[in-house]
């Protein structure tokens, strides 16, 4: 049986990332374009490029995807969304759970080194060089002037893929403490298929399939200060572990 499915997902994955590549080179004139605005002007474009990228990457490729709002979002505010990390899929599904929303991502320095791909990420993402502590801190003064200028910003407090078997891993300051010391609210966010559509893994491990992104309601930073970085991140961590908990037992009681 497994050797029969092998036969079928190693010619869709081998489609999946041909036509994932396909729209790179598509989209490398609006690339262009936005390296000779800079910023904002050009990372905006590409946040744009990107939504559309990923719409139509997903819809080729046969997943579906689906947000659950808790409540909506106000457009004229600015936020620090977080999210669990688990899947190469989590970059496309930023954009796909926050499709009218203008944002940066805080991405991976190592990930600007792809062949054209790091050019769009370099645009799309404020870059963590944590070589250093001088460089740590330049990615931090980086997302609070994007949050001055009333933009939202995207952080994976887990750091990296949870590989953990658990809900969550555990999470690091940063978010918080940049959200208490700019009093932004935190959104948080629980990707609940990433896993299922691609396992972290493999890359060849991509299936076809549903995709759900729950937005949870925001957790308030005012009147914080650093003394209550501790039960924030607590609170922001319970909060998506229960939601986690809650719809994979709802899944497996319609199984």
């Amino acid at each position: 049986m497994q050797k029969l499915l092998s036969i079928f997902w190693i010619p869709y994955c081998i489609y999946a990332f041909a036509v994932f590549v396909g729209g790179l080179f598509l989209v490398t004139p609006g690339i262009i374009i936005a390296m000779l605005l800079g910023q904002p002007l050009g990372g905006n474009l590409v946040i744009h490029l990107s939504r559309i990228w990923s719409h139509l990457w997903f819809a080729l490729i046969g997943i579906w995807h689906v947000n659950i709002w808790e409540e909506p979002l106000d457009r004229k505010r600015h936020f620090v969304f977080v999210a669990n990390h688990i899947s190469y899929l989590d970059i496309p599904l930023i954009f796909q759970a926050l499709r009218h929303t203008n944002i940066r991502v805080l991405g991976k320095y190592e990930m600007a080194k792809i062949p054209v791909f790091g050019i769009l990420y370099r645009l799309a993402v404020v870059l963590v060089d944590r070589s250093s502590p001088e460089r740590r801190a330049r990615s931090v003064a980086m997302l609070k002037e994007v949050l001055a200028h009333n933009r939202s910003i995207f952080i994976f407090p887990e750091g990296t893929f949870n590989e953990t078997g658990a809900p969550l891993k555990s999470f690091y300051d940063g978010a918080f403490r940049i959200a208490i010391e700019t009093n932004t609210a935190i959104k948080p966010i629980v990707f609940l298929d990433a896993k299922t559509r691609m396992h972290y893994a493999s890359i060849w491990r991509l299936r076809p399939g549903k995709s759900r992104a729950v937005i949870l309601k925001e957790v308030p930073t005012e009147g914080l200060t650093m003394e209550d970085l501790p039960l924030l991140k607590k609170r922001v961590y319970d909060l998506m572990e229960s939601t986690i908990i809650d719809y994979n037992n709802r899944d497996a009681q319609q199984r």
